[in-house]
């Protein structure tokens, strides 16, 4: 089974979505998988890591990337980020060098961002496994259903929350997000083949603070 213990107030938000019938087959196919010794990540007990970090009161931040990292050792649940020790992928590499140019924060050694969902930053994968070295994989069983109903959940039932859609595949989100009610910031994707276009310089991570401070709301300590 798919671990899917949420000790928070996620846990009363997607029990509806467990029950779809899109869930239950996508729970079929990974158990199917992992009967058939099939290495996938994130581990089981971090599928689900991103809302256990982020509780849905807490959320205020939503960064949306595309699916888990699909090497050894990567992917541990929150989108774009790895475990300590674990060597920095470019993207993160190119998101602290943006954040360096935009807040003056010097880049950070360690690729965790744990310490973001502490202070409600949703990192959150469109897909939330992917078996090793196939990256995409599992893209079409399931999981964009259920993590596009966790972004319309947020949008219908928050004010006042920031967007992060870097790149198509994120933009393609913007969608299911009221626009009056909510912050989308887009750009390109930081991937070394994209952030060159548009993602150096989108000053996204001050623009939150900004926005977050005249709601009211508790900056983050990025």
């Amino acid at each position: 089974m798919v671990g899917r213990i949420i000790n928070n107030d996620w846990s009363a938000h997607l029990q509806p979505l467990f029950e779809r019938d899109s869930f239950q087959q996508l729970t079929q196919f990974l158990n199917q998988q992992n009967a058939n010794n099939l290495c996938i990540f994130p581990p089981k007990t971090d599928i689900f890591k991103a809302f256990e970090l982020s509780s849905f009161q807490q959320t205020k931040v939503v960064i949306l990337g595309q699916d888990p990292y699909h090497n050894d050792y990567q992917a541990h649940g929150l989108s774009f980020s790895v475990p300590d020790g674990v060597k920095i992928p470019p993207s993160l590499r190119n998101i602290y060098q943006e954040l360096e140019a935009d807040l003056n924060i010097t880049q950070n050694p360690s690729g965790n961002l744990q310490r973001w969902a502490s202070q409600g930053v949703l990192l959150l994968n469109s897909a939330l496994t992917v078996e090793k070295n196939l990256p995409g994989s599992h893209a079409k069983i399931g999981w964009i259903d259920f993590t596009e109903a966790v972004i319309s959940l947020l949008s219908q039932h928050k004010q006042n929350l920031v967007f992060l859609l870097w790149g198509a595949h994120a933009q393609q989100k913007s969608k299911l997000i009221n626009p009056s009610k909510h912050l989308i910031l887009s750009s390109p994707h930081p991937s070394p083949f994209s952030a060159h276009r548009g993602f150096f310089g989108n000053k996204h991570f001050s623009k939150t603070n900004h926005y977050l401070k005249i709601h009211n709301q508790q900056t983050i300590n990025w």
